[in-house]
């Protein structure tokens, strides 16, 4: 398995992602948007925390009557940022983009999507994302060149974003496996859990992203990163803390799969996530894992568990993307209160 051009989810061909980010008058918020190559994607689901906030998730059911899928809406804002989606609904009608229904033009998009909490961050409660927004980023997408790189930290969805006490972030990887398969992974990394080993402050992801040994921080360091946290905390309040959140993520491959496959694919994602964050699909967590197949490249039919290297390269590539959330996040310091990054705390 080797990385390759930009090393995020737009490495697999005919994917776009676009950023709306909403900063300043009290708002720490955004909308991030996949959008799939024009006739859509198969597209599943696979919802593991107990308080997840999404939309159109039914109609991924392989058991179901939509094939393809056109967008994926990854927002923050809560629930009410799910209103995001209908800004990506109304312009892929316009593109004449969804499920056909009638004579031509007439089309109902489906468009699936899932929030983070990130109310307050920015310091005012009302603040969130909405059909404008949703619209932003979908447009960011389509006007993005094939393969374009992507913005990662607190951009998008990701923008008011918090793992444990740290700032999160958007972050993305991909790989081509020996097949020649290409997989990506992009998340949003906004857990209840922390991403950072308490007694040494490595990331755990790096345990598992990294082929050789994690460089751990010195010890002084680590312990000056906890002093200056906790007193971020005391002066934020007890207002301004994690108290809902939710790791996103979507993975994406140009095999062609079946749905069940590809629901199989976003199932063992949740690996990725658990190895990256502790403790991880929490009660007050909504983590949801898309996966995304373009079906460009046939599996081997002759083997029947050609699958698996997908499976297991979804979930690395899912903790490499959180490890590269955390260590892109900067700093917030805002009148929803200070929410430190890793890489100030850390270098």
């Amino acid at each position: 398995m080797t990385t390759i051009q930009n090393d995020a989810l737009t490495d697999v061909p005919g994917l776009r992602v676009g950023h709306a980010t909403l900063t300043g008058g009290g708002r720490l918020t955004g909308t991030t948007v996949v959008l799939a190559p024009e006739g859509g994607a198969v597209t599943a689901v696979d919802v593991r925390g107990g308080g997840p906030g999404t939309r159109e998730t039914d109609a991924l059911d392989p058991r179901n009557l939509v094939q393809r899928i056109e967008a994926v809406v990854l927002t923050g804002g809560s629930a009410f940022g799910l209103d995001s989606a209908s800004g990506v609904m109304a312009w892929l009608e316009e593109q004449g983009r969804g499920v056909p229904v009638g004579g031509p033009g007439q089309v109902v998009p489906v468009v699936p999507g899932a929030c983070v909490f990130d109310l307050g961050r920015g310091g005012d409660w009302r603040a969130r994302p909405d059909a404008s927004t949703g619209r932003a980023a979908v447009e960011a997408a389509a006007a993005s060149p094939v393969g374009a790189p992507v913005a990662e930290g607190g951009v998008g969805a990701g923008t008011g974003a918090l793992v444990g006490r740290l700032r999160g972030g958007v972050g993305t990887a991909s790989a081509v496996l020996d097949s020649g398969i290409t997989v990506g992974a992009l998340v949003v990394a906004n857990a209840a859990g922390s991403a950072v080993d308490p007694a040494t402050g490595a990331l755990y992801g790096e345990f598992f992203a990294q082929g050789g040994p994690v460089a751990r921080p010195a010890a002084e360091v680590h312990a000056a990163a906890g002093e200056r946290v906790a007193r971020a905390l005391a002066a934020n309040g007890p207002g301004a803390g994690p108290a809902l959140n939710t790791t996103l993520a979507v993975v994406a491959t140009d095999a062609e799969l079946s749905r069940a496959q590809a629901q199989k694919v976003a199932g063992t994602a949740h690996d990725g996530i658990a190895r990256a964050v502790r403790p991880v699909h929490l009660l007050n967590d909504g983590d949801t894992v898309f996966a995304l197949a373009t079906g460009d490249r046939p599996l081997d039919a002759a083997n029947p568990l050609a699958l698996n290297e997908i499976l297991a390269a979804g979930a690395d590539l899912v903790t490499r993307a959180i490890v590269r959330a955390v260590r892109s996040a900067e700093s917030v310091h805002g009148p929803g209160g200070t929410f430190l990054s890793y890489s100030e705390l850390y270098g």
